[in-house]
């Protein structure tokens, strides 16, 4: 699906939408998720951190919370940031410097389905709430893959369908299709951006599809973290 149902592509139409709600982004996140987005990120830092990579990927950076953290996070380790929007990424660069990280961290504008690098270039590809926006999928999970060294790891954090637990899962859906949709309207002015937000979610194939869907671009040793009794999950690929 797209967010605007226009005759431009779906890459297009997520380029458009993110120029849109950038400088509104991470005050929305963290005000929408109750600041579990942050923690959350922080946790897959923490994993990725205990590959001890030396040069990471971050694909889908957005305004580079993954990218900073894990500079913070991860000693001595070069970090690329790399989004399809360029506001963005002009937001991403402007907390890259306010908090010191320059020299640390490489931000540059590019389509995650065709990475600018050469086989082989990192040891570790991260993305944290992207992939569900990807005009091709399953290209985009073969890129990470590609990119990769050999014993190289994937980390992509996604949100998902928390179905097995009926009163929560009755709550969650309601708060995600009724009142998400209303309050990231209201501050964006894109009311339609967060209403694609949960349909997304809704059309992303479930935790097990995701890590078959890994498991065909590539990576090996695929599994997945739960959070929050299945609103996200974390999945892990091994090059």
């Amino acid at each position: 699906m797209k967010p605007y149902n226009t005759q431009e592509s779906k890459k297009e139409e997520i380029r458009e939408m993110f120029n849109k709600i950038a400088p509104n982004y991470d005050f929305l996140n963290h005000l929408l998720s109750m600041n579990f987005d942050r923690l959350w990120r922080r946790r897959m830092v923490r994993m990725v951190a205990e590959t001890e990579p030396k040069d990471l990927l971050d694909v889908a950076t957005g305004t580079a919370d993954v990218a900073i953290n894990a500079a913070r996070k991860i000693k001595d380790c070069a970090v690329t940031g790399i989004d399809l929007s360029d506001e963005m990424v002009r937001y991403a660069e402007q907390k890259v410097e306010e908090r010191g990280l320059s020299s640390r961290v490489d931000l540059l504008v590019g389509d995650a389905e065709q990475l600018p690098f050469v086989d082989g270039s990192f040891d570790a590809t991260t993305a944290s709430f992207g992939v569900r926006n990807f005009g091709d999928l399953p290209k985009g999970l073969s890129e990470m893959c590609r990119v990769l060294r050999a014993g190289g790891s994937c980390f992509i954090m996604e949100f998902s369908r928390p179905d097995d637990v009926p009163l929560f899962s009755w709550l969650y859906r309601f708060y995600f299709h009724r009142i998400l949709p209303i309050i990231g309207g209201m501050v964006s002015k894109d009311r339609q951006a967060y209403t694609y937000l949960p349909q997304s979610v809704d059309e992303f194939p479930s935790h097990d599809e995701f890590e078959s869907m890994m498991l065909t671009a590539g990576f090996s040793e695929v599994r997945s973290v739960r959070l929050m009794w299945g609103v996200a999950y974390i999945y892990i690929g091994i090059k």
